[in-house]
């Protein structure tokens, strides 16, 4: 069982950065593949970005990369994704995931809004 709690959600500007953290529970983090997602209202969940245990290999959304980058500090069990040059697309409510032998955790989501 993994618990996954998101933060470092808010306002940001057009243009602006912000940086989003995800704490996990459990003494095994370094078995999970990470990953981020996002969601606004009415729509699906959609991928953003997928770092792999071990390597530590990441993958990007179209949308997202070379703006955004995932990392993960399995000393302190934290996932991040740093969001830079943020675009009022980008608003909506952002997932931490743990996988690991098809078993899924989700976190409860941080609202991101950026204004034009």
């Amino acid at each position: 069982q993994v618990q996954l709690v998101e933060s470092g959600g808010g306002l940001a500007q057009a243009g602006g950065s912000l940086r989003l953290s995800c704490a996990a529970s459990g003494r095994t983090f370094n078995d999970y593949t990470m990953r981020w997602f996002r969601q606004t209202p009415g729509k699906e969940r959609d991928f953003v970005a997928r770092i792999s245990r071990s390597s530590g290999t990441a993958y990007y959304a179209d949308s997202v990369k070379g703006r955004f980058t995932i990392s993960r500090d399995d000393a302190n069990t934290t996932v991040y994704l740093q969001m830079n040059s943020l675009k009022p697309e980008d608003t909506a409510v952002y997932y931490c995931n743990a996988e690991r032998d098809f078993q899924t955790y989700w976190g409860q989501g941080t609202q991101v809004t950026v204004s034009s």
